[in-house]
């Protein structure tokens, strides 16, 4: 027959599986593109289109940047360079966070190891937003074609002069999302143990009870307990 810790110990294996697959999930993403943007007019039929990963760019860098010189914008590839560069470090940094999200932090502190993975996505279209702002809103004044300082279209249809625009969330993105969905179904069942632990109030910055394996420290076990010390 089942017992409480024995329940208990099975979803924290299963807490477990879920961070794992998190970090599964967002190591493939970093491969992966995670914004795709395209660019069309009549002198393009076929259309310009640009990548944008984690560490790099793909597709029609060059020929764009070329573009882009016309109006007064800067060339592509100087866009996030640091980021580019700490990119691989971030991604360990949030897997190592999800690690410790398991085996170390209080259900009073594991917000602040589970906060990397959930604001991932979110940090990418803010800093994306950023570059595409100040790009759009910095222009050379002495360059050949003088237009309104603008900021390019991030999710959707835009138009710069003659171009009209897409820009469409990339495989990579959908992956750090899902990422974010699993990690937050593992922290609400985290918390559901840890608010039925009867270690609950003496938790700190390490759990009493620790690790996947503990068992027998629940509500329910505390309660077992003082029956029998009763009879």
């Amino acid at each position: 027959m089942s017992t409480h810790a024995d329940k208990e110990k099975q979803q924290r294996l299963i807490v477990l599986g879920l961070v794992c697959l998190a970090i599964g999930i967002y190591v493939a993403s970093f491969f992966l593109p995670y914004w795709n943007f395209t660019l069309l007019a009549p002198q393009y039929p076929q259309g310009l289109r640009i990548q944008i990963g984690l560490d790099h760019l793909e597709g029609d860098v060059g020929e764009v940047s070329g573009l882009n010189h016309y109006i007064g914008m800067r060339s592509l590839d100087e866009a996030a360079v640091l980021e580019r560069a700490i990119a691989p470090y971030a991604v360990g940094v949030l897997c190592v966070s999800l690690l410790v999200f398991v085996l170390v932090p209080s259900r009073k502190y594991s917000w602040l190891a589970l906060a990397p993975g959930l604001v991932f996505p979110l940090a990418f279209i803010g800093d994306s937003f950023y570059w595409l702002y100040q790009f759009g809103n910095h222009l050379d004044p002495r360059a050949p074609i003088t237009i309104a300082p603008f900021t390019p279209t991030l999710l959707g249809k835009g138009a710069v002069g003659q171009f009209e625009t897409i820009a469409t969330p990339a495989a990579g993105f959908y992956l750090a999302l899902l990422g974010f969905v699993v990690i937050t179904v593992a922290w609400y069942i985290k918390r559901r143990i840890c608010w039925g632990c009867r270690l609950r109030h003496e938790c700190h910055f390490v759990c009493p009870n620790m690790t996947v394996g503990s068992g027998g420290t629940s509500a329910t076990s505390g309660a077992e307990e003082g029956d029998r010390v009763k009879a």
